[in-house]
């Protein structure tokens, strides 16, 4: 071995030269994979990216192109053991202000959450918190606005206030796209959520609604898509490819369709799919929520508006459960019917270790009152349509994991108690493709999210005790038995008392029994005829302080008399 003349000249045995040259090298070794493997580790986390097919489609790897889906990272599932250090723990200096740093973010039109790099956030799955294993943690968008305490403050917005959410398609002399009511009604901007759980006709449905739109420039749809990659068809994707095809609706209007994939197996039900599917929303004018197996008609986002204009009730939300597509609609997407169904009839029922209010079948008949849809007391969820703030105001509870009846019960009174009043569109916009008839066979090939039950066996009763305990409807339990976890942010508001409803349309909280019968008062137009002359001069609700009205059965009534 050579020496350099500076060293000293006293010499080792060659064996020890080489172990000490071994040695080193194993060092330099070690530090240089430990500094590759720190590499990796802190690189940032990935809020979304494309799926298989749509890079063989685009020839394009990384981020998703314009047009197509966001996904969660790592397919919707971050385990403990993958979650690599620093993912989702951004340094303060470093951190990406949320779309929502104001009280109320600036109108765009348009718009999309493919937009918007880094404004995701990382949450713990509540179907495994709830089950004690809080190591499953997935991204999801932010809220366009995170607090809606501090829009609703409690108490009754304010028509300016409720002027300044919902964006138009142009904007004003000023270049402001929140116009409140000087926006045209065929600028106004809508929203469409869906939540789909492996089924094969959401794409079909999409396409409906921008097909059969009379404005389709002006629709933005959001689908949480739930399904199993490589068996089920996503929400997206055209049947054919858009090289091939690209005057496929789905082609056309892909800039418009947000597309939220989950992998199915982490489903826990519609309400936290519906609950990212409010996540998606970007300020729109109107808010609509559809299930994904339904058709529309003809021009339906003419009709509905004008349907929703005619309450003059800022706080109208419209909403029914829809009539099945079975000789409903012609060839040319124009409804056959001139029947509608109205919301007034439901009853106790027992599950998830709880007594909970469920709706039953709902009466169909021509509407009583004509020019304005008609008031009801409850909401429902396969259909919904409303201004863009009740999204913002009320929504849906990040911990009701496995919930299924419950939910209609939850928004419905929430809504009430921040001043929203519900109404039956006088004309039906769109159908729902029921398991029944000749599409049973068809419908009932399609999977449940249930079939997940034994993954989250027991979350669902912690979630009812929840879900009762938030609308007061569960005053015989100890309310340490239930998550109280946001529960201003998903809670009550200030302007009318779940107790006001309560004792308003005949529900008894603490005997678990209804007034029967409330579709006499309802269906007749007697509710609405009564209780809209309470509206506000402003549009801004019904005033119930002015309401002293208090359903009785009238059946019971007419028995003690006979």
């Amino acid at each position: 071995m050579k020496r350099s003349s500076s060293h000293p000249t006293t010499t080792a045995p060659s064996g020890n030269n080489n172990f000490i040259g071994l040695s080193l090298i194993a060092v330099i070794l070690f530090l240089y994979t430990f500094g590759l493997i720190e590499s990796v580790l802190h690189l940032p986390a990935p809020n979304h990216r494309s799926r298989s097919w749509l890079r063989k489609l685009t020839k394009r790897q990384g981020n998703v192109s314009f047009g197509g889906n966001i996904n969660i990272a790592k397919s919707g599932l971050l385990d403990v053991n993958e979650k690599e250090e620093g993912v989702g723990d951004v340094d303060e200096e470093d951190e990406q202000e949320p779309l929502n740093k104001g009280p109320i973010p600036e109108a765009q039109w348009p718009v999309s959450i493919r937009d918007e790099d880094g404004n995701f956030e990382e949450v713990i799955h509540p179907g495994h918190k709830a089950k004690g294993h809080p190591d499953v943690f997935m991204m999801l968008p932010r809220f366009w606005i995170d607090d809606p305490v501090a829009i609703h403050q409690n108490t009754l917005m304010s028509r300016d206030l409720a002027m300044k959410i919902g964006s138009c398609i142009n904007p004003d002399e000023h270049g402001t796209k929140a116009r409140g009511d000087d926006c045209p009604l065929s600028e106004r901007t809508i929203y469409v959520a869906i939540a789909s759980y492996r089924d094969w006709q959401c794409r079909d449905t999409v396409t409906s609604i921008f097909s059969r739109a009379q404005h389709p420039e002006r629709v933005r749809v959001g689908v949480v898509d739930q399904i199993v990659e490589g068996e089920d068809g996503p929400c997206d994707a055209p049947y054919k490819p858009c090289s091939e095809d690209p005057e496929q609706t789905l082609c056309k209007y892909k800039s418009q369709l947000d597309v939220f994939q989950v992998d199915a197996p982490l489903s826990i039900g519609p309400v936290f799919a519906r609950h990212i599917g409010h996540r998606m929303y970007r300020g729109e004018y109107y808010y609509m929520q559809s299930d994904a197996h339904v058709t529309f008609t003809r021009n339906w986002d003419e009709d509905i508006i004008r349907q929703q204009e005619a309450t003059k009730n800022e706080m109208a939300v419209l909403s029914t459960y829809l009539t099945d597509i079975d000789g409903s609609i012609d060839e040319n997407g124009d409804s056959l019917r001139d029947t509608r169904p109205i919301m007034c009839n439901t009853d106790y029922e027992e599950g998830q270790d709880n007594r909970y209010l469920r709706h039953g079948s709902q009466p169909e008949a021509q509407p009583t009152i004509h020019g304005t849809p008609q008031l009801q007391p409850y909401w429902a969820a396969g259909y919904s349509f409303s201004r863009g703030h009740f999204v913002v105001n009320v929504p849906y509870d990040f911990y009701q994991p496995m919930i299924f009846q419950g939910e209609e019960m939850s928004i419905g009174i929430r809504g009430f108690t921040i001043g929203y009043d519900f109404y039956a569109p006088e004309r039906s916009v769109c159908f729902h493709h029921y398991a029944e008839g000749k599409n049973a066979k068809a419908r009932n090939k399609v999977p449940h999210y249930w079939e997940n039950t034994n993954q989250y066996a027991g979350s669902g009763i912690k979630a009812m005790f929840r879900l009762l305990g938030v609308v007061h409807m569960n005053p015989e339990i100890n309310p340490e038995r239930w998550d109280h976890s946001e529960e201003e942010k998903y809670g009550l508001g200030g302007v009318r008392t779940p107790e006001l409803f309560y004792d308003t349309f005949g529900i008894d909280v603490k005997n678990k029994v209804t007034e029967h019968h409330l579709c006499s008062f309802v269906e007749t137009g007697k509710m609405h005829n009564e209780f809209t002359k309470f509206l506000r001069p402003d549009g801004m609700g019904i005033d119930y302080s002015k309401i002293t009205y208090r359903f009785k059965d009238p059946w019971n009534a007419k028995n003690k008399v006979e």
